[in-house]
């Protein structure tokens, strides 16, 4: 290991040399913000697009009513296809990059899945048929998967531990000012030649390759995690970054300097592991001992399925749909859905303030509890507006649809502000370092198959059962409680070197998996040491007062 003393600015142009501390980090979050904010318009574009005319016509799963200019759909397998298939790349591209950011690095992975991201966009807005549609959704979507694998991973590795929630629920605060831009893009675009020209639907698509491009050209300049930079030996640089992360003043570079050596320990403990990180071996576990990486993929990937299963799915692409069934016309279904996506947003603010606070579990729990009662009371009051119309009774038929859509803005609401967040910043701090981009990948893969089963069945559950559709979405909700209760340790507040010891019990259970970490604390002032001492790494302390590392040869059986 090099003595991490000499580097004084990064080479070229780096935000790194000079900005420090909160300015930096707000600048790495901005940065991350185009991507996640991409992220979102992308998601969002599609409820617009399957209302256009010229996209139902030209893509051939249905027509637009000339008289009520509500679409019909004749082939909701297709249409629900078309948009579930971008899910599927989504499943192979954050696999492929999560691959790629443990090989070279977050920021040239950035820049990769942007640029994909760019030529999947450019093929979807040149469609000409359902066939070229489908290929491009696909392609489209491994470049997301290649982003939404390695940018949480990058703002997480540079955050502080007492305040990773709240930068990453800022970020997607920007996720939902994407889906909102998305939607009042395409609302306003709906008034032009009638809502019937192909520039309703080919604009939207042309419109989101203009954050990847700012993403592609300004990713160069920042700096790569220093946590990476540790891994792969580049120290000097490592040291640098965190330097100018918690700053230059004595404070700062005493804490630097701390953390510095202890993720140096901790790519010493899992150096012995490389030869186990396959994504094969990680989901199975083989080989990982007292890791229990095997368990950890498995709580990352059904926490995003069941993410998608409480119901945003649905309504994030479907919202005019829901809408439509409470009894409002295709032009104010359009109109409310755009402005549940306002309330959205602004709820995700909640998060900002929260999630750091009273940590993950519980926002969770209290996330779980408002958007099942929601959902349930949304169909319930579908369903009399439904029966109230057809009795012809129009002013109840009026007054329970709006009942219907203003428990829709609740479970939004409450969603942007727990479950929206967690499950993404869940991944990001639970893996060892070695594997933190593919442990993140494969959470990525959980929400690919949550999401792209999810808006595959969706208009199919619609038009089989209507707005009992709700309430499976409701129980998914309740169900959700005691699985977190029973199986998510709370990570809040303990820092990415110590989830290691945090996964060390031999059992699942949450109880399990405090108590043991509660008695290595205590049986170790030194937490690292405690990490240290399963794996059979010796710390001692030279003449300098720095860390030497002596790695006595772990033994695969007793992994920490």
């Amino acid at each position: 290991m090099t003595s991490a003393t000499q580097l004084h600015r990064l080479p070229g142009f780096n935000v790194a040399n000079h900005l420090e501390k909160r300015k930096l980090l707000i600048a790495i979050n901005s940065i991350a913000g185009l991507s996640i904010f991409f992220f979102g318009y992308d998601q969002g574009m599609m409820g617009g697009v399957n209302n256009a005319k010229h996209y139902i016509d030209l893509m051939g799963f249905g027509y637009v009513n000339p008289e009520t200019q509500e679409p019909v759909i004749t082939d909701s397998l297709l249409q629900g296809g078309i948009v579930s298939v971008y899910y599927l790349g989504t499943l192979f591209g954050c696999l492929l990059g999560g691959w790629v950011g443990d090989k070279v690095g977050r920021i040239k992975t950035i820049a990769f899945g942007s640029l994909w991201a760019i030529v999947g966009a450019s093929l979807q807005l040149s469609a000409q048929n359902a066939n070229w549609m489908i290929c491009s959704r696909a392609v489209n979507g491994i470049g997301t998967g290649i982003l939404n694998a390695i940018v949480p991973v990058w703002a997480t590795e540079t955050a502080e531990h007492t305040s990773r929630g709240q930068f990453i629920a800022i970020e997607f605060t920007l996720n939902i000012f994407g889906v909102v831009v998305a939607y009042w893009l395409e609302f306003g675009l709906s008034f032009i030649d009638g809502g019937s020209s192909a520039f309703r639907w080919r604009f939207p698509i042309a419109f989101q390759i203009i954050p990847l491009l700012m993403l592609l050209a300004a990713v160069w300049f920042f700096p790569e995690s220093p946590r990476w930079l540790a891994k792969v030996d580049r120290d000097d640089e490592a040291l640098f970054v965190l330097q100018r992360l918690r700053g230059t003043d004595a404070t700062g570079l005493a804490r630097a300097q701390a953390e510095y050596h202890d993720i140096r320990n901790v790519v010493a403990l899992e150096r012995e592991e490389a030869n186990m990180n396959s994504y094969w071996r990680m989901f199975t576990g083989v080989g990982s001992g007292d890791l229990h990486v095997g368990r950890r993929v498995q709580l990352v990937i059904w926490l995003q399925i069941v993410q998608e299963w409480v119901g945003i799915a649905g309504v994030t692409v479907y919202a005019p749909t829901i809408f439509r069934i409470a009894g409002f016309s295709t032009e104010k279904s359009q109109w409310i859905s755009g402005l549940n996506n306002v309330f959205y947003m602004f709820a995700t603010l909640v998060c900002v303030f929260t999630l750091d606070r009273i940590g993950r579990r519980w926002t969770l729990y209290w996330g779980a509890v408002g958007q099942g009662v929601a959902m349930f009371l949304a169909g319930a009051f579908s369903r009399l507006g439904q029966d109230a119309r057809n009795a012809g009774d129009m002013s109840k038929a009026s007054s329970y649809g709006a009942a219907a859509a203003s428990f829709v803005f609740i479970f939004t609401s409450v969603f942007g502000a727990t479950w929206l967040t967690v499950p993404w910043l869940y991944p990001a701090e639970i893996f060892p370092l070695q594997i933190r981009a593919r442990g993140n990948a494969l959470g990525v893969f959980g929400w690919s198959i949550g999401n792209g089963w999810l808006t595959l069945l969706c208009p199919v559950m619609f038009n089989a059962i209507g707005e009992k559709t709700l309430y499976i979405f409701g129980a998914c909700n309740i169900l959700a409680i005691p699985v977190v209760w029973a199986l998510y340790p709370e990570t809040n507040q303990r820092t990415l070197e110590e989830i290691d010891l945090l996964f060390s019990a031999p059992t699942p259970w949450t109880w399990d998996a405090e108590a043991t970490f509660a008695r290595m604390k205590q049986e170790r002032s030194d937490l690292i040491d405690a990490a240290r001492h399963a794996q059979g790494v010796d710390i001692v302390k030279d003449e300098a007062g720095l860390n030497n590392e002596n790695v006595e040869g772990a033994k695969s059986s007793s992994d920490v």
